[in-house]
């Protein structure tokens, strides 16, 4: 018989009362915590399969509050996984925000471009390319970059800004 459960029909429809009875509540309470309502069918969807996995559900005497200790745990795992995996700090690909035309032209384009970014950062002095070099491309922030080179945040600050200046004026194509 394709398609059907293996629980028996008594605790199918055990779980298909408190389904019922408690679907719209757990609905509430997953939303409110992940803002997602697609995300909070999965995870009611997970609390009714552990559910269905203990043999001795039925035999549980305060059925309505481990419902909802399911509940949290199912979160817990699900938060726990997303920022094992740094799920949270994703963007989600959208086909709009991604360039389709690698026409020779454009990536022409584009390489000479990078050429004026590496030739402006070239003609800084060393400190000046060393602090935007480790904000931009490392991720540092000013005051580690300010830490490591010596000096003040206030002095990365305008070092980062003259290098964002000259790279501009290049890319504009001022001399």
């Amino acid at each position: 018989m394709l398609g059907h459960s293996v629980l028996p029909l008594t605790e199918r429809d055990a779980l298909a009362a408190l389904s019922e009875r408690h679907r719209a509540s757990l609905q509430r309470y997953f939303e409110r915590r992940i803002k997602s309502r697609v995300d909070a069918e999965d995870l009611i969807q997970e609390v009714f399969l552990r559910l269905a996995r203990r043999a001795d559900f039925q035999s549980i005497e305060f059925i309505d509050g481990y419902l909802f200790e399911v509940a949290a745990s199912v979160l817990q795992d699900r938060l726990r996984h997303r920022k094992s995996r740094s799920l949270d700090l994703h963007d989600e690909y959208r086909e709009v925000d991604s360039p389709t035309d690698f026409s020779p032209e454009r990536v022409l384009i584009a390489k000479e471009s990078v050429g004026q970014v590496v030739q402006a950062l070239h003609e800084l002095p060393e400190h000046i390319r060393m602090a935007f070099v480790l904000h931009r491309f490392e991720g540092m922030r000013h005051p580690e970059i300010a830490q490591r080179l010596g000096v003040s945040v206030s002095a990365i600050e305008k070092y980062i800004i003259r290098a964002l200046t000259l790279i501009k004026k290049r890319l504009d194509g001022a001399p």
